[in-house]
């Protein structure tokens, strides 16, 4: 017998330790190695990487003497922390994710966006005091389309890199250049500066599948037959079942952080009537959802509008466009996979 439950109805429950147990590489991740990651001859920069992070990961563990006691010490300054910049699809998730599973001790693997909802949740200082007992802090995919979070994010690591905290990263852009030519606010100036000057940066080059455009959304089932096509397709699965305007109103009513647990016992994702979403505040959840169910690989059969049609073409052209790019990727695979059985790669 199948389960079925209804996410608009569910508003989860989540502890501190449950949140910050969330910190760790997606199952997609779950078992990957220095050695499992297949460096293109083509590009050295991703061999190089792979010396770097091991080189680094040796250094983690050691005694916390801080950014500043290691500034005035005797021994030679290292970096507190490293950074990958590059194009999507050169490996980077992957390489970050073997890091963190060689390294010793506490540790947390997470994106951007985790990372600031968990502040949201705990406050900036309760987050700090946590992450400080922690060997290595890892942060995919640093996001540059808010000043105030990159400034939030950017202070969160020098005072973790200041406790002794090894970091590492990863993004699309130079921590010197982030913010480059769009914010110029000086506060956010200063701590871009100071951020750039705790890492060493390593570019990993390499082909990068935006070139390859966005695939292309499965056309839409009829709504009247589309929990008993996901039945027939999944037999006895748990089935979350919503309207999708139920679903983003309710949205609105549990934090971000308590996405993950929201999802957590759906094993595939029915969803009726999709619509084009017009609000930003709305959009931007949904960004945070397509990660979670995509973390966990919840195939979606949904009626409505094709996920290509999530979001307006201004969203799409905007400045949060890096974001909502990701999340019809996402969101397509994951309706491809749920109509076809292609697995969402």
């Amino acid at each position: 017998m199948a389960t079925i439950a209804h996410l608009s109805q569910r508003t989860p429950s989540v502890s501190i330790e449950e949140l910050l147990a969330g910190f760790h590489p997606s199952y997609r991740f779950g078992e990957v190695s220095f050695e499992t990651y297949r460096p293109d001859a083509s590009a050295p920069s991703q061999a190089e990487a792979v010396t770097k992070l091991r080189h680094f990961g040796a250094n983690i563990g050691g005694s916390k003497g801080g950014f500043l006691g290691k500034l005035f010490g005797k021994k030679k300054v290292e970096k507190s922390g490293i950074y990958l910049d590059g194009g999507f699809g050169v490996g980077k998730t992957h390489l970050l994710a073997s890091l963190w599973h060689i390294a010793p001790g506490r540790k947390a693997f997470g994106t951007f966006v985790e990372y600031t909802n968990l502040v949201g949740a705990l406050s900036f200082r309760q987050t700090v005091d946590v992450l400080s007992t922690y060997s290595l802090v890892c942060i995919d995919e640093f996001e540059l389309d808010d000043p105030g979070d990159t400034v939030l994010m950017s202070r969160l690591m020098r005072e973790l890199a200041d406790a002794g905290v090894k970091i590492a990263a990863t993004s699309n852009t130079l921590p010197g250049a982030l913010g480059e030519g769009r914010f110029a606010a000086v506060d956010f100036q200063r701590e871009i500066k100071v951020l750039s000057e705790q890492f060493d940066v390593h570019r990993v080059d390499g082909v990068d599948f935006r070139h390859r455009g966005l695939p292309d959304a499965p056309e839409p089932l009829d709504d009247s037959v589309i929990e008993e096509f996901a039945q027939e397709r999944y037999g006895d699965k748990r089935y979350s079942v919503d309207e999708f305007a139920d679903l983003a109103e309710h949205l609105s009513k549990v934090h971000p952080s308590r996405y993950r647990a929201l999802v957590g016992e759906t094993d595939v994702m029915v969803l009726h009537n999709v619509e084009t979403i017009t609000e930003q505040s709305v959009a931007l959840r949904f960004v945070v959802l397509a990660d979670r169910l995509y973390d966990k690989d919840v195939p979606i059969v949904a009626s409505g509008k094709p996920f290509s049609e999530l979001f307006t073409p201004e969203m799409m052209a905007g400045g949060y466009q890096k974001k909502y790019f990701r999340a019809v990727s996402r969101l397509t695979a994951l309706a491809r996979e749920g109509q076809t059985g292609e697995p969402a790669l």
